[in-house]
């Protein structure tokens, strides 16, 4: 059975070349103009994957995603935006987004985009390690969740993916690339995206003392990350 995606955009010709892309591609896609049709359609049907735009009337696309992800975690949610500051893409990504495009965007790249979530969604299995660092920072892998100061922070399920795969691979540098193939599952990291970049701002800002200072998730320029602790 074909996998069913909703696009929620308020954009017509945007959002009907999106479900056309996709169709060809060999989904099952439908749309909804607007946040509150979206949220009645993901409450009404089983959708595995949503293309979600963030400017939307009714409801904006975060709101949409916020209250999507304390009713179910399972779907898979790409964003869709004209914005590309960092703290509004962060923000996306800490209510759940699983990636990100920025608009304009090729129809082309959305469908590997989208293939590539159900690729990592089919492939997942689930973690089981806690993970006690430095600073009092305890990370439930299993939960999703980072105890620290008495506070539970949730992760996202892309970050428990990032630091799972940094921790098995502590033994080496592991590049921009090989999160993209290995993480996200691209077919090839030749992409324009600052999604791996982003989320790990994000997962920094979690798990490191001194995010600025990171002590876990080391920087080695020109290369990539390593995990080290």
């Amino acid at each position: 059975m074909a996998h069913s995606i909703l696009i929620i955009e308020d954009e017509q010709d945007l959002a009907l070349g999106v479900r056309d892309a996709l169709t060809n591609a060999g989904f099952q896609a439908e749309v909804a103009g607007d946040g509150p049709s979206g949220l009645a359609r993901l409450r009404a049907s089983p959708f595995d994957l949503v293309v979600l735009d963030l400017m939307l009337p009714g409801m904006n696309g975060l709101e949409l995603l916020k209250t999507l992800r304390r009713e179910r975690q399972d779907v898979r949610v790409l964003i869709l935006t004209a914005m590309a500051e960092e703290d509004d893409l962060i923000a996306g990504f800490q209510a759940g987004a699983d990636d990100y495009m920025s608009k304009p965007f090729s129809p082309r790249e959305l469908v590997a985009r989208v293939e590539a979530q159900f690729r990592r969604r089919d492939s997942a299995t689930p973690a089981r390690a806690r993970l006690d660092l430095p600073g009092g920072i305890s990370v439930d892998l299993a939960r999703l969740e980072v105890y620290r100061k008495g506070q539970v922070i949730p992760m996202t399920p892309r970050e428990g993916d990032i630091l799972e795969y940094l921790m098995r691979h502590r033994d080496k540098v592991v590049t921009r690339d090989d999160l993209l193939v290995d993480v996200w599952h691209y077919k090839s990291p030749n992409v324009e995206t600052r999604t791996v970049d982003i989320h790990i701002v994000g997962l920094r800002r979690k798990i490191e003392v001194d995010p600025a200072k990171p002590q876990f998730i080391q920087t080695v320029r020109g290369k990539g990350y390593r995990w080290f602790s």
